[in-house]
């Protein structure tokens, strides 16, 4: 191998695991440590104050300024005691990760001193540069400002010396600029549609909230190998190398044994998320080799998401101590499972019932159908804007895989739901629903083993949305998204179906219906009318795409024709009614999804342009003048034949060809692409005449690979960046 890569691999191999911090007792001892969390808050907030809070926190009531400025000052000296030095408005802009200023807690006293100064209107409200975020025209170069504004809802915390606040961020105008503020607007939604449902079954219920609890899927590389891969570093995933002779064919990583350096690793993560309030729970290997997953305990869905984007930048950071880099792109390695971010998401109400749950009265269960029908009818019509939630250039290249779901959004129930829900759709009368007791089961001739209770459902690892028992499963978000795009659509279209379903029983109830009739009646509708969503087969088959497609569901796999389904009359009308979007903030996301889209593949074209013409072409010539000069050689001597070595030089100049002429038109289609003004138009470009040749080059490349001498390769491959030593 290359005298570099050599010393990077030698690196990468004595890189012994660095000892994780010491975690100072119990987890319960320091969870929550660096949260303003209620603890904090009674302690260093007066009572009035703290229960003002409370009340904004649980019930959404405003605050006063007077209330901000003695929230400010308790929020101020606990940061102090704390070691932080300064604050900062820390916010999700639409760059999919998490922007944040800091400043200062001292101000000059006027005295040739300072003070430690946060005011309630520092607190509420900042004003960052709106016109240097993506915005989709919301904000001009020269209209540039915008506003970040507390978010009560979740806690401030504290990285490092710095306390964080989280905040919403909106344009002067008033149009949102974030994630936040639709997730919110989203929860509301949801929240407002299945409380007036619920009070059908229980007049009680005052509140339903939305829980997400999602799995982070990542790989680790070491960072020695990862500096001297461009393509890691520009672009987040290897855009050549051919497959190594061993990768996950055996199924041995699974689960398996955490290795030790990936262990201390997973200890200081976990230990820094326990002290910012992230209640990690699970981690272990995942099917690919270097793949590793780590998931949390249920949050509400504001807070968990915000959870998870603390977990991406801390992460990253913690890798680095132990001589690791994270990869959270979807499809890092070719030939490999890719990363998801499976969004768990359930609903819940504040007298503790879960909605998605079956019950053990007869309303329990009608309460849980009627939920049950009503997000699967909400998939069915909106399966195209689910899908453009989560769709990117990154996660297109997991989606469709065989590792991961399809391009094509369906629901999986399993055998008993699907059986009640057929039997419902057949009924004619209102005694349809019967729910058997949860299954026993006892492993015969072992006795240690406890008893265990069967799930109603089996699983489905090839459904996108699929039903596990008590919350639905959306296993398309990739690893990389903002949980909260994926969130903000769901929470939305479900609402929307709350609120149709709830005129509909109204209207029926009030032409002399009773109330139970009436509801079974509209399920009964809904099931019938959404059957096509309805999918217990392999994701994968090619008979299922066919099936698809015969059912009208949507199974476009081009990222920006997927993008359009935000700007359906539909969506528009949808998301207005609910004041999750208006027109102009969703035109404005389109625009930044698009132009986003285009923007990766325009540097994933230019990094494998350089690379190709810069490292692999010249290598490949090199080995091939090696192979000329030893065939000349040859030939000057009686008896020998050259004719193996005639034939890897014919292989070579094959490839290198095909390579130096297809870099050439990739970058005369980029050219090409680059000239068109309309972000769709040239996103949509650079899918069809920019992304088609980076396959194709590579094709070429790894076939070097296999061919050029070890020694002098340039890149370090993937048998030595997927083993981790």
């Amino acid at each position: 191998m290359s005298l570099l890569r050599f010393k990077m691999v030698d690196a990468a191999i004595n890189h012994a695991a660095v000892e994780p911090n010491a975690p100072e007792g119990r987890p319960s001892d320091y969870f929550g440590e660096k949260v303003f969390n209620h603890a904090a808050m009674r302690k260093y907030l007066d009572k009035r104050t703290y229960a003002l809070l409370s009340e904004t926190m649980e019930k959404r009531t405003p605050l006063s300024r007077e209330v901000a400025d003695s929230v400010a000052a308790g929020m101020r000296q606990w940061a102090l005691e704390h070691g932080a030095d300064h604050y900062t408005h820390w916010f999700q802009p639409l760059t999919g990760g998490t922007a944040e200023k800091h400043d200062a807690f001292a101000d000059p006293d006027g005295e040739g001193g300072v003070l430690e100064e946060f005011s309630g209107k520092l607190l509420v409200q900042q004003e960052p540069d709106a016109s240097s975020f993506p915005n989709g025209g919301i904000r001009n170069t020269f209209e540039a400002r915008g506003y970040s504004a507390w978010d009560p809802t979740s806690p401030a915390f504290i990285v490092d010396t710095t306390l964080c606040i989280p905040t919403v961020f909106i344009a002067y105008t008033g149009e949102a600029l974030d994630y936040k503020v639709p997730l919110l607007r989203a929860v509301t939604a949801v929240d407002n549609a299945a409380t007036e449902v619920c009070r059908y079954f229980d007049k009680n219920v005052q509140r339903v909230f939305s829980y997400l609890g999602w799995e982070q899927e990542y790989f680790l590389v070491d960072e020695s190998l990862w500096a001297i891969r461009p393509d890691l570093v520009l672009t987040g995933r290897t855009l050549m190398g051919h497959e190594s002779a061993k990768n996950q064919q055996l199924e041995d990583h699974y689960f398996g044994a955490i290795p030790a350096r990936v262990m201390a690793f997973m200890k200081d993560l976990e230990y820094e998320s326990l002290k910012l309030g992230i209640p990690v729970k699970t981690r272990h290997n995942e099917v690919a080799p270097n793949q590793f997953e780590l998931a949390p305990v249920y949050e509400e869905v504001n807070l968990a998401n915000d959870h998870n984007q603390l977990l991406m930048t801390i992460m990253d950071k913690i890798a680095r101590r132990h001589h690791f880099r994270v990869l959270l792109h979807e499809k890092p390695f070719k030939g490999i499972n890719g990363s998801g971010k499976h969004n768990n998401w359930s609903l819940g109400t504040d007298t503790g019932i879960n909605l998605l749950g079956p019950g053990k009265t007869a309303s329990e269960n009608l309460q849980f159908i009627t939920f049950l029908v009503n997000v699967i009818s909400a998939v069915y019509k909106n399966n195209g804007l689910l899908k453009a939630s989560i769709m990117s250039a990154t996660n297109a290249h997991r989606l469709g895989a065989n590792e991961a779901p399809p391009a094509i959004i369906s629901t999986f129930l399993g055998s008993q739901v699907s059986a009640v829900l057929d039997k419902l759709e057949a009924s004619r009368g209102d005694d349809a629903i019967r729910f058997d007791a949860k299954n026993v089961f006892k492993m015969s001739g072992i006795s240690h083993i406890p008893t265990l209770l069967l799930d109603n459902t089996d699983r489905n690892r090839t459904s996108p949305f699929a039903f596990t028992g008590n919350r639905f499963e959306f296993r398309a978000v990739g690893s990389s998204d903002n949980c909260a795009e994926a969130m903000i659509v769901l929470n939305s279209v479900v609402a929307a179906e709350l609120r149709d379903f709830k005129v509909a029983v109204d209207a029926k109830i009030e032409a002399g219906a009773k109330k139970e009739k009436a509801i079974y009646e509209v399920l009964k509708q809904k099931i019938k009318a959404c059957k096509a969503i309805r999918f217990d087969g392999n994701g994968y088959s090619d008979e299922w795409k066919a099936e698809a497609a015969r059912r009208g569901l949507d199974c476009e796999t081009s990222t920006p024709l997927m993008i359009d389904h935000y700007l359906d009359k539909a969506a528009v009308k949808m998301f207005a009614d609910l004041g999750v979007f208006s027109k102009v903030e969703l035109e404005a996301r389109a625009e930044v999804k698009w132009e986003t889209y285009a923007k990766k593949i325009q540097i994933e074209s230019r990094v494998l342009g350089d690379l190709t013409m810069n490292h692999i072409v010249p290598i490949a010539s090199k080995y091939e003048a090696m192979l000329l000069d030893k065939v000349y050689k040859m030939s000057q001597l009686q008896g020998l034949n050259a004719s193996a070595d005639i034939l890897l030089i014919k292989k070579i100049q094959d490839h290198t060809a095909a390579i130096q002429k297809m870099t050439d038109e990739m970058i005369e289609a980029r050219k090409q692409a680059n000239r068109i003004d309309d972000q769709r138009k040239k996103a949509i470009a650079y899918h069809d005449t920019v992304a088609v040749f980076l396959d194709e080059i590579r094709y070429h490349v790894d076939k070097l690979e296999e061919i050029v001498d070890d020694q002098i390769w340039p890149l370090p491959k993937y048998r030595e960046l997927l083993f981790i030593r």
